[in-house]
């Protein structure tokens, strides 16, 4: 299949638009006509567009989609436009795969090693200006559903009876009493989580942290076959609407007027990361090194381990750093991607932004990430979401790096058996940071697997008395109707498969090492 060079099909299509309005429409309509032309001059076939989506039916789509867009008075003016940006993106094919032999492994200069950073400043003035230029901006737009709960995922309670956000405000807490700083924090809510967490907050109200929220933008599904938005077709409840992914970060700040303010009051800096990422503290080395360096991004990566092989890497490629996501690389490559011998590395979601640029880069609709299609279906209607994600635009910046950091700091509770590392004795709790414990001998966490009747997080509490000791565990797999005790303690590898219709009951105080159990007789 012959393809238009790239850089033809990215400057004909990706045409800048300031308004829903028809005239929005006339440019991407003559854009795409314009493409058709040369394409025929070039002869090239029908299919030259990726993903296999012919001139005449992306003109077709668009050409439908545009006014029904501009009729949905749900959302903003913005909104309505950075969706029709996004979706004549798609249109157009933008290529997701990358010249292989063109890939370079990062130099220590573009992914720095994290103790090779200069030491804090020692004075406390100093540190109180170095924070005095941040904020810290948590994603706050998913709800707790995989794990059974109600609500943004932000508020299950994580360790002695506090929250993810309590754990995030007690740390910002004590470092503005600390040095006398005003680290504000910000809270990305999508629609999905908006209302509950204005509720939430409120308890906060007394603390010495400011705390602004803002709202991701709210685009419509897309129905499968005919293209047009889902709330079009009377879906105008929340199954019609989607956040278009983390990427959206950057506009939804701008569009938000919270990124001016934030300029207005001497800010400098954004530290995004996932809410439920225990280990994303402010760390004022990075911080520094920063500042000092006058770089506009930076993603803090760590070593890969078996479990992370799918994880994003960073690249350098032409000249400049990148983000490479396992949907860009070629089918043959996969494996290699895979490989912890050549991509070391991989993507923790931890950004440090610089406002100044956010603001350049979005006023200029600079940032073009690479576009993620989600198909979903709804009440068994196809739809597909358009996605990006945040650390694909590291890119679009000056003096982008990576830092390469250890592994604490990507701490992550995506499951209940997230939930029961961190509540068990493998960590300990301190101002709101999770510590790991120095007993623990093996740098790596153990591996630990829980069958379907762990899932909820509900279920998961009441089939522990209390949260086994794991400190010497080095990998555990529990399935079926298993019940634990109170005192219990896991070592090695332990494997506990209770039999279909068998309940299965670890009694207190029970030490279990190395052993695969499957009935009451092996205990």
């Amino acid at each position: 299949m012959h393809i238009l060079p790239k850089h033809w099909r990215f400057a004909l299509v990706s045409i800048s638009a300031s308004t829903t309005t028809p005239s929005l429409l006339l440019y991407h309509s003559l854009s795409l006509h314009l493409f058709l032309y040369l394409a025929s001059l070039l002869s090239l076939p029908s299919d030259s567009l990726e993903p296999s989506i012919t001139m005449a039916t992306a003109t077709d789509k668009l050409s439908s989609l545009t006014p029904a867009v501009a009729a949905l008075n749900e959302i903003s003016e913005n909104e309505k436009k950075g969706f029709i940006n996004l979706v004549s993106r798609y249109l157009s094919g933008e290529a997701q795969h990358v010249e292989w032999s063109k890939i370079q492994t990062p130099t220590d200069e573009v992914v720095v090693p994290y103790d090779t950073l200069a030491p804090t400043p020692d004075g406390a003035s100093e540190v109180k200006s170095l924070l005095d230029k941040l904020v810290v901006l948590k994603l706050n737009g998913g709800l707790g559903t995989t794990m059974g709960c109600t609500g943004p995922k932000s508020v299950i309670e994580v360790r002695d009876g506090l929250t993810f956000l309590d754990l995030i405000v007690i740390q910002i807490e004590n470092l503005n009493s600390k040095y006398g700083s005003n680290v504000p924090l910000l809270l990305m809510n999508s629609f999905n989580t908006h209302d509950d967490t204005q509720k939430i907050i409120e308890k906060y109200q007394n603390s010495n942290i400011q705390i602004h929220t803002f709202n991701q933008s709210q685009y419509p599904r897309l129905v499968a076959e005919d293209f047009l938005p889902l709330p079009s077709k009377g879906r105008t409840d929340k199954d019609g609407w989607y956040p278009p992914g983390h990427g959206d970060v950057f506009p939804s700040l701008m569009n938000s007027g919270k990124l001016d303010a934030l300029l207005s009051q001497g800010k400098e800096y954004v530290f995004v990361a996932n809410s439920d990422n225990l280990g994303a503290i402010v760390d004022l080395k990075i911080l520094n090194h920063l500042v000092q360096n006058q770089n506009e991004y930076c993603m803090e990566v760590t070593p890969k381990t078996l479990a992370d092989v799918k994880g994003g890497t960073l690249i350098s490629y032409e000249g400049r750093v990148q983000l490479l996501e396992i949907a860009q690389v070629p089918d043959e490559h996969v494996n290699e991607f895979k490989s912890i011998e050549k991509f070391k590395i991989f993507n923790t979601n931890n950004l440090w932004v610089n406002l100044k640029a956010i603001k350049r880069l979005v006023e200029a609709d600079a940032l073009k990430m690479e576009i993620i299609p989600n198909p979903k279906e709804v009440d068994g209607i196809k739809v597909l979401q358009l996605e990006t994600a945040a650390g694909a635009a590291i890119r679009f910046f000056d003096k982008a790096i990576g830092i390469n950091v250890p592994r604490s700091r990507f701490l992550p509770v995506k499951a209940t058996s997230d939930l029961l590392l961190v509540q068990s004795d493998l960590y300990t709790l301190e101002d709101g940071f999770v510590i790991r414990n120095k007993a623990r001998a093996n740098p790596e966490n153990p591996s630990i697997e829980l069958g379907p009747e762990f899932k909820k997080v509900s279920n998961f509490l009441s089939r522990f008395k209390s949260i086994p000791s794991i400190v010497e565990l080095d990998s555990l797999k529990v399935a079926g109707d298993v019940w634990f005790g109170a005192g219990v303690i896991l070592k090695g590898k332990v494997s506990i498969v209770a039999k279909s219709g068998v309940k299965l009951e670890v009694p207190d105080g029970a030490v279990i090492a190395n052993k695969e159990i499957n009935g009451p007789e092996d205990l």
